[in-house]
């Protein structure tokens, strides 16, 4: 009979791991089912475990303790891995994934061949492993490799959980820093903010205090200036005053048992400043302002790039090209407005123009009418874009290849920079990058240096979108600075006029409520909405889009439909509404593979997006895609993106996520046949209204609001220019002033 959790007695289990009911991928938080030696029925087990597989053998300290739903559960306070002691045993435990190139099938064989004496052939004698039916030589190459690596990884592994830091990253750090893993830890704990994607600075600052790094220390205080910077720099600030610097650095670093100085934060920063770890600059509203040195160097080269190209004049025959117009027109019997009209000619004649206009104005025709119009002229052309998905949509629209900016620009993973740059340009006279919103500072930077000085630039993009991910506001900034040629589209065209989409994006736009039809059984418009009044009742109402009227509608949800969230949490939150949709989109099946990691089951068909950039496999935040296969051997998932498949080790598998729901701004540059928004009070510190805007017209066929007129009201009003500290616009401006 099982103890209570007040008598806690202590005994020791052992016994084999049967199946995992949960495992957290940051705690090391398990549930897990024991088959104990003697005993019919299978024990309920709860601890933290590093790295806990079905097939392990384990000899577990701990008490028992009676749960009010599930019934009796083992504490597990200490355990020790023994080996395996039976056949069975050792097959889960070789097959459970534990290592790359050993699955179930392999272990079966494996095992058969060698009996109980496996795992010391595998430790001991691993070249054996030849003998083997269907286990050629590179096979035994590959398990040698694993094996060592797993025992390594073991021994990182239960190091840095003794050190507070999460299970998850330990394959992490082993592969960035291999056996001097442990070594670079203890030395330097803050190295692993800067090194591995994943662990940031409040898990360093958590290990370094274990392991008696003293919380006023100059080490972490430089780290703190280095991590608060960076924040910043993900809020889409280029800078931040030297005064909200040390204000944040001080909050930051603040612990119950340590107040930071705010003197001894602003000495730091002088120091790092007179050590060019930091720029700091003096600055016409504030005291002095702090740059990380990349973010300084870019702004000030994209300013001087740019008008260095805009100094070079371009000489063209104006009478020409307005003939050549007029004959287009004729031929295509498309008849350009005003507004388009100057966009080409000017297209012809100026060294970089701005194209930039709601939906239905007609950008996409006056690219590939200035498109043509080079052509004709006997230029060599390049098309791009800063996604797969909206590259993909250019070259449809222009009938000519388009790429992603990185393609464009030929990143190199090796040495982690673009090829293409001022010394070796792109290999155009004249480039087309659309969707420029989405360009930050970096990027913008690259692009301008890699745009030879006698080729032409044309940047298209939407200026009342969400502004981009990365830090800056570089289309925003070129506008307002005065110094590019722009031109903005304004007239919505008739065609365009019928859509309830535009026009109410258009209404949005000028901060009018949007003129919505109630959901019905056969809708009369494009843009609907359902005002399921609380994120519960709104959680019910996209089951039924998703299950019964999308469908009837004759839209796919798998293929069609994408649920678009101000945020991440809630009910109404991509996370929640990813496990809600899985279920409904792609359930589990028997010819679907799947894996589960921490909570997140991955199974092929699924739809998801790259978390991080990833240069060595080029694939770059935000890119959505599919799984195709999920490969139990050779522990690899298999994503179908835009342009190519790119497989994923299982340790990597932490740079994508669940993407049937995403949020706003994970969506720039794409469209959907149908999109569903959700919007609610709950996400009111995001609701806005370039956040709606972008949303809505992220939908090519069908938008759903779902959601209370309160809350659509107040994005409508709620207005957020993404007011961010960049000075790209000053320096352009101060410039043109010289």
């Amino acid at each position: 009979m099982a103890a209570t959790a007040n008598q806690q007695r202590f005994e020791t289990i052992q016994g084999v791991v049967e199946r995992l009911t949960y495992h957290s991928s940051e705690s090391g938080y398990s549930v897990a089912r024991l088959k104990v030696s003697g005993d019919r029925d299978l024990v309920t087990i709860v601890g933290s475990f590093p790295n806990i597989q079905p097939g392990q053998t384990l000899q577990l300290t701990g008490f028992w303790k009676d749960h009010p739903k599930f019934g009796p559960q083992f504490t597990v306070t200490q355990f020790k891995e023994t080996k395996p002691a039976t056949i069975t045993g050792l097959e889960k435990y070789l097959g459970s994934g534990l290592i790359k190139g050993v699955g179930p099938v392999t272990a079966k064989r494996i095992v058969a061949h060698f009996g109980l004496e496996t795992l010391d052939i595998i430790e001991y004698q691993s070249e054996r492993l030849i003998e083997v039916p269907g286990i050629a030589k590179k096979r035994v190459n590959m398990i040698r490799k694993a094996w060592e690596s797993q025992r390594i990884i073991k021994e990182v592994m239960l190091f840095l959980q003794s050190h507070g830091v999460s299970t998850t990253y330990a394959v992490k750090i082993y592969k960035q820093y291999a056996d001097k893993a442990i070594a670079v830890v203890s030395e330097n704990p803050y190295q692993l903010a800067f090194d591995v994607y994943g662990i940031g600075f409040v898990t360093a600052d958590t290990i370094a205090r274990k392991l008696g790094v003293s919380p006023g220390s100059e080490f972490r205080y430089r780290a703190g200036i280095i991590h608060v910077l960076g924040e910043a720099g993900e809020d889409g600030h280029c800078f931040l005053p030297k005064a909200e610097l040390v204000e944040k650095v001080v909050q930051r670093l603040a612990l119950p048992d340590h107040q930071p100085s705010p003197q001894v934060v602003a000495d730091t920063v002088w120091k790092m400043g007179k050590e060019d770890q930091i720029v700091l600059q003096g600055h016409r509203e504030h005291e002095f302002i702090c740059y990380q040195p990349s973010f300084f160097a870019s702004e000030q080269n994209l300013t001087s790039r740019l008008l260095t190209l805009l100094s070079h004049p371009v000489t063209v025959d104006k009478a020409r090209v307005s003939s050549w117009i007029d004959r287009y027109c004729a031929a295509t019997e498309i008849q350009l407005s005003p507004q388009q009209r100057q966009a080409v000619e000017m297209a012809a004649s100026e060294r970089v123009l701005i194209l930039t206009g709601g939906p239905g104005t007609g950008k996409t025709f006056c690219q590939r009418t200035i498109v043509t119009l080079w052509k004709a002229m006997g230029r060599s052309i390049a098309l791009a874009s800063p996604t797969g998905r909206a590259a993909q949509r250019l070259a449809e629209v222009t009938g000519r290849e388009a790429k992603t900016l990185h393609r464009l620009l030929e990143f190199d993973p090796k040495s982690m920079q673009f090829q293409r740059n001022s010394e070796n340009p792109i290999p155009a006279q004249a480039i087309v990058v659309d969707e420029v919103s989405m360009l930050d500072l970096f990027l913008g930077h690259s692009l301008l240096k890699a745009v030879a000085l006698d080729a032409q630039l044309l940047l298209v993009g939407d200026i009342d979108q969400l502004p981009s991910v990365g830090p800056g506001n570089v289309l925003r900034d070129l506008i307002e600075s005065g110094r590019v040629p722009v031109v903005r589209l304004t007239q919505v065209f008739r065609q365009a006029q019928s859509s309830a989409i535009v026009a109410n994006a258009h209404r949005i736009n000028q901060g009018e409520y949007p003129m919505l039809e109630s959901v019905a059984p056969s809708p009369n418009t494009d843009c609907l909405w359902w005002g399921a009044p609380e994120p519960e009742h709104g959680l019910e109402a996209i089951r039924d889009l998703v299950t019964a009227l999308v469908p009837k509608w004759g839209f796919d949800p798998a293929r069609d439909l994408q649920i678009l969230c101000p945020m991440t949490r809630g009910d109404v939150g991509t996370r929640n509404l990813n496990t809600v949709l899985q279920q409904l989109i792609n359930p589990p099946g028997p010819t679907r593979a799947e894996i589960v990691r921490g909570r997140v089951t991955l199974r092929v068909g699924d739809r998801v997006i790259q978390k991080k950039n990833d240069y060595n496999r080029e694939v770059f935040n935000g890119d959505m895609g599919t799984i195709v296969a999920i490969d139990l051997e050779e522990q690899e998932v298999t994503v179908q993106f835009a342009e190519r498949l790119v497989s994923y080790d299982y340790a990597d598998l932490d740079e994508i996520t669940l993407a049937f729901s995403v949020t706003v701004h994970k969506a720039q540059g794409s469209e959907f046949p149908v999109v569903i928004l959700p919007i609610y009070m709950q996400s009111y510190v995001m609701l806005s209204r370039n956040l709606l805007y972008t949303g809505l017209t992220r939908a090519k066929k069908l938008a759903i609001l779902v959601g209370p007129k309160k809350a659509i009201n107040l994005a409508v009003r709620q207005v957020k220019d993404q007011l961010r500290h960049t000075l790209l616009a000053q320096r352009l401006m101060s410039a043109k002033a010289e």
